[in-house]
Protein backbone atom coordinates (compact mmCIF):
# COMPACT_ATOMS: atom_id res chain seq x y z
CA UNK A 1 0.00 0.00 0.00
CA UNK A 2 1.19 3.57 -0.99
CA UNK A 3 1.77 5.82 1.89
CA UNK A 4 -0.73 8.01 -0.42
CA UNK A 5 -3.20 5.56 -0.17
CA UNK A 6 -3.76 6.60 3.63
CA UNK A 7 -5.17 10.36 2.69
CA UNK A 8 -7.84 8.72 0.46
CA UNK A 9 -8.88 6.09 3.38
CA UNK A 10 -8.51 8.57 6.24
CA UNK A 11 -10.56 11.27 3.88
CA UNK A 12 -13.57 8.47 3.92
CA UNK A 13 -13.41 8.17 7.17
CA UNK A 14 -13.69 11.72 8.37
CA UNK A 15 -16.59 12.19 5.24
CA UNK A 16 -18.06 9.40 7.31
CA UNK A 17 -17.86 9.99 10.91
CA UNK A 18 -19.08 13.25 9.36
CA UNK A 19 -22.25 11.64 8.04
CA UNK A 20 -22.73 10.29 11.37
CA UNK A 21 -22.21 13.18 13.54
CA UNK A 22 -25.22 15.21 11.62
CA UNK A 23 -27.26 12.21 11.39
CA UNK A 24 -26.93 12.10 15.45
CA UNK A 25 -27.05 15.77 15.71
CA UNK A 26 -30.38 15.40 13.84
CA UNK A 27 -31.73 12.44 16.21
CA UNK A 28 -30.95 14.73 19.54
CA UNK A 29 -32.73 18.46 17.67
CA UNK A 30 -35.25 15.80 17.45
CA UNK A 31 -35.67 13.86 20.65
CA UNK A 32 -38.45 16.01 22.25
CA UNK A 33 -40.62 16.29 18.98
CA UNK A 34 -44.49 15.54 19.76
CA UNK A 35 -46.53 14.30 16.93
CA UNK A 36 -50.65 13.52 16.31
CA UNK A 37 -49.95 10.57 14.61
CA UNK A 38 -47.65 7.52 14.01
CA UNK A 39 -46.74 8.20 10.68
CA UNK A 40 -45.70 12.18 11.36
CA UNK A 41 -43.17 10.79 14.08
CA UNK A 42 -39.63 11.35 13.61
CA UNK A 43 -37.66 8.28 14.01
CA UNK A 44 -34.10 8.07 15.01
CA UNK A 45 -31.86 7.79 11.99
CA UNK A 46 -28.48 5.71 11.84
CA UNK A 47 -26.05 5.64 9.01
CA UNK A 48 -24.41 2.16 7.56
CA UNK A 49 -21.34 2.30 6.72
CA UNK A 50 -18.94 -0.63 4.86
CA UNK A 51 -15.69 -1.20 3.53
CA UNK A 52 -14.90 0.61 0.44
CA UNK A 53 -13.26 -1.99 -1.51
CA UNK A 54 -10.37 -1.68 -4.91
CA UNK A 55 -9.05 -4.28 -7.60
CA UNK A 56 -5.70 -4.60 -6.47
CA UNK A 57 -2.96 -6.03 -9.09
CA UNK A 58 -2.94 -9.58 -9.06
CA UNK A 59 -6.86 -9.78 -8.32
CA UNK A 60 -6.16 -8.57 -5.15
CA UNK A 61 -8.38 -6.65 -3.03
CA UNK A 62 -7.28 -3.63 -0.97
CA UNK A 63 -9.10 -1.43 1.71
CA UNK A 64 -9.58 1.80 0.81
CA UNK A 65 -11.67 3.37 3.08
CA UNK A 66 -15.29 3.50 4.18
CA UNK A 67 -18.14 3.77 2.12
CA UNK A 68 -21.53 5.08 3.34
CA UNK A 69 -24.37 2.85 2.06
CA UNK A 70 -27.16 5.19 3.64
CA UNK A 71 -29.15 6.23 6.22
CA UNK A 72 -31.63 4.08 7.69
CA UNK A 73 -34.41 4.70 10.45
CA UNK A 74 -34.79 2.59 13.60
CA UNK A 75 -37.38 0.15 14.23
CA UNK A 76 -37.40 0.60 18.00
CA UNK A 77 -40.88 1.50 18.89
CA UNK A 78 -41.85 4.89 19.41
CA UNK A 79 -42.89 6.33 22.68
CA UNK A 80 -45.70 6.62 23.20
CA UNK A 81 -47.84 8.66 26.10
CA UNK A 82 -51.31 9.56 27.34
CA UNK A 83 -51.87 13.29 27.49
CA UNK A 84 -55.42 14.47 26.62
CA UNK A 85 -54.96 17.85 27.29
CA UNK A 86 -51.87 18.14 25.26
CA UNK A 87 -52.90 20.30 22.01
CA UNK A 88 -51.11 17.55 19.89
CA UNK A 89 -53.06 15.04 21.01
CA UNK A 90 -54.80 12.07 19.01
CA UNK A 91 -58.73 11.59 19.37
CA UNK A 92 -57.82 8.93 22.33
CA UNK A 93 -55.81 11.02 24.04
CA UNK A 94 -52.53 9.80 22.99
CA UNK A 95 -49.39 11.85 21.63
CA UNK A 96 -46.37 10.19 20.10
CA UNK A 97 -42.70 10.94 20.55
CA UNK A 98 -39.40 9.85 18.68
CA UNK A 99 -37.68 6.65 19.43
CA UNK A 100 -34.44 8.90 20.04
CA UNK A 101 -32.57 7.57 22.93
CA UNK A 102 -30.40 10.99 23.99
CA UNK A 103 -28.14 8.81 26.24
CA UNK A 104 -26.86 6.40 23.22
CA UNK A 105 -27.13 9.40 20.20
CA UNK A 106 -24.40 11.97 23.33
CA UNK A 107 -22.50 8.40 23.07
CA UNK A 108 -22.51 8.17 19.38
CA UNK A 109 -21.50 11.58 19.10
CA UNK A 110 -18.53 11.21 21.57
CA UNK A 111 -17.72 8.00 19.40
CA UNK A 112 -18.00 10.00 16.19
CA UNK A 113 -15.94 12.29 17.36
CA UNK A 114 -13.09 10.51 18.37
CA UNK A 115 -12.88 8.29 15.05
CA UNK A 116 -12.65 11.89 13.36
CA UNK A 117 -10.12 13.08 15.33
CA UNK A 118 -7.66 9.71 14.84
CA UNK A 119 -8.25 9.96 11.49
CA UNK A 120 -7.06 13.72 11.00
CA UNK A 121 -4.21 12.56 12.79
CA UNK A 122 -2.90 10.00 10.67
CA UNK A 123 -3.66 12.06 7.58
CA UNK A 124 -1.58 14.64 9.90
CA UNK A 125 1.25 11.86 10.39
CA UNK A 126 1.06 10.27 7.02
CA UNK A 127 1.64 13.62 5.58
CA UNK A 128 4.72 14.30 8.09
CA UNK A 129 6.53 10.58 6.80
CA UNK A 130 6.12 12.30 3.33
CA UNK A 131 8.03 15.55 4.06
CA UNK A 132 10.84 13.64 6.00
CA UNK A 133 10.93 11.35 3.03
CA UNK A 134 11.35 14.15 0.75
CA UNK A 135 14.24 15.21 2.53
CA UNK A 136 16.08 12.68 3.56
CA UNK A 137 18.62 13.35 0.72
CA UNK A 138 19.55 17.01 2.37
CA UNK A 139 22.20 17.94 4.21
Amino acid sequence: MSLFNVFNITGSGMSAQSMRLNTTASNIANADSVSSSIDQTYRARHPVFAAAMQDAAAGQKENVGVQVLGVVESNKPLNIEYAPDHPMADNEGYIYKPNVNVIEEMTNMISASRSYQTNVQLAESAKNMLNKTLTLGQR
